[in-house]
């Protein structure tokens, strides 16, 4: 043992207290704007169906053409793998394990349709599916055939549709409560958001409602949709998208890049529209710096190109979709919108080769800094934190098992979830 060293202090107690009292504002501030991620499930994707074409067989239907296209297209894990360019030791478990999502939970996030996906409708008809989407949505929450999200896409706060879309949004909430309730899958989608006042309008909505049906305060969150240039830079120069997740007191949820309306604004050709444009990039990290903390989650957009017609034109576009979905992973976006059938093979296979690809590392990783073992990269909390969120998430949408985690990490569940939520558990995690 050393010399025990002598601790003096210059300062009075009291110059800790007054500058702790001079900041009691901004920490309240920070706690308010900032809360850090909610710790629930993302879904890896969104899934548009029009209002019309909604039915109570959707969800499987999405799954049976899925399975058929692997199987006219794909028939086993090594052409699978060929395909997309899956490491041979990744074939046989990313392949099976995509076969098993699409036969158990093909869709993890549906949004029925109501704006464009739907468009202008008479008033009668488009009340009446509205009603019967919330019935079939109540429907399949009740018999156990529900995605684990499901809500609908009302048309927007735009002066032309905007009573239709409080109405849509007003018959659907109405026809769930009478079924029973709200269910805790729910999701409503805001589109075309371009001032921040569109969205505190459809926050003076929601409030009315929870009021109207005894509801608590703050029940009803929702997603905004990103798909003008103004929601990126307002006219002042600011990013209005973080003064829009201001505006949502709360409630927004989620931030969904909209690949083709966003590009059509800023006027990019048809041809060249896509997730991986530059305009695209750049109002997707805008978006990821707004909702940095806030608890908000940044979705990607969809493809256009479609999977269909014979086996070499589903391959092109099996390999365009694998490669924008990983792409996207890579850049911190771990949802996107998938647009057909077609597209959840390669959803899950970018998906699960992802997370598969990188557990062995990420797991040692993350044991190594528990155990104060060191090695060939040295990690800090914000790097432990970011660790067992990558495997929380692959945990989530069935690319990992449990098992396999708490084998290589030597942690619990909840023991993971103490790291990547820290501020939400009240810890400050850090190796023992």
């Amino acid at each position: 043992m050393g010399q025990q060293e002598k601790v003096a202090t210059s300062l009075a107690g009291a110059v800790s207290e007054e500058i702790s009292a001079s900041l009691t504002a901004v920490d309240a501030e920070l706690a308010r704007r900032y809360p850090g991620d909610p710790g629930t499930r993302q879904p890896v994707h969104t899934v548009y169906v029009p209002g019309d074409t909604f039915a109570a067989g959707t969800i499987r239907s999405w799954g049976d053409q899925a399975l058929k296209a692997l199987d006219e297209h794909a028939p086993d894990a090594a052409s699978f793998a060929a395909v997309l360019g899956i490491p041979d030791e990744l074939a046989a478990p990313v392949h099976d394990r995509v076969r098993a999502k699409l036969e158990r939970e093909p869709v993890e996030d549906l949004r029925i349709d109501f704006e464009d996906g739907y468009g202008p409708r008479p008033d009668a008809e488009e009340d009446e599916a509205a009603a019967r989407a919330a019935r079939l949505v109540s429907e399949a929450y009740a018999n156990g055939t529900a995605a684990p999200y499901m809500g609908i896409r009302m048309k927007c706060m735009e002066a032309a549709v905007r009573d239709r879309g409080i109405r849509t949004t007003d018959i659907f909430l109405t026809g769930l409560m009478q079924a029973g309730g709200l269910p805790d899958g729910l999701v409503l989608t805001l589109p075309k958001v371009t001032y921040p006042e569109q969205v505190t309008a459809f926050v003076r909505l929601l409030e009315a409602f929870e009021q109207a049906h005894g509801l608590p305060a703050g029940r009803l969150g929702f997603e905004i949709q990103i798909e003008t240039s103004q929601s990126i830079l307002a006219a002042d120069g600011t990013a209005a998208v973080a003064r829009m997740i201001g505006a949502a007191q709360g409630r927004a949820t989620g931030l969904h890049y909209g690949t083709f309306d966003y590009s059509a604004c800023v006027g990019v050709s048809a041809a060249y529209q896509a997730s991986d444009h530059p305009v695209a990039d750049h109002a997707k990290a805008v978006m990821q710096v707004a909702a940095a903390g806030t608890g908000v989650r940044v979705s990607d957009g969809s493809t256009n190109v479609l999977p269909v017609g014979p086996t070499h034109q589903v391959h092109e576009a099996w390999r365009l979709h694998y490669g924008l979905t990983r792409r996207a992973l890579a850049r911190a976006y771990y949802q996107g919108w998938d647009m057909h059938p077609g597209h959840l093979p390669t959803r899950y296979a970018a998906v699960y080769t992802f997370y598969r690809e990188g557990l062995e590392q990420a797991a040692a990783r993350l044991a190594a800094y528990v155990a104060k073992a060191g090695g060939d990269v040295m990690d800090e909390p914000a790097t432990a934190k970011a660790l067992s969120g990558y495997l929380l998430r692959g945990i989530d949408c069935g690319a990992l098992d449990t098992a396999e985690v708490a084998r290589l990490t030597g942690l619990t569940r909840a023991e993971l979830d103490a790291f990547a939520l820290p501020r939400r558990a009240g810890l400050t995690v850090t190796a023992p």
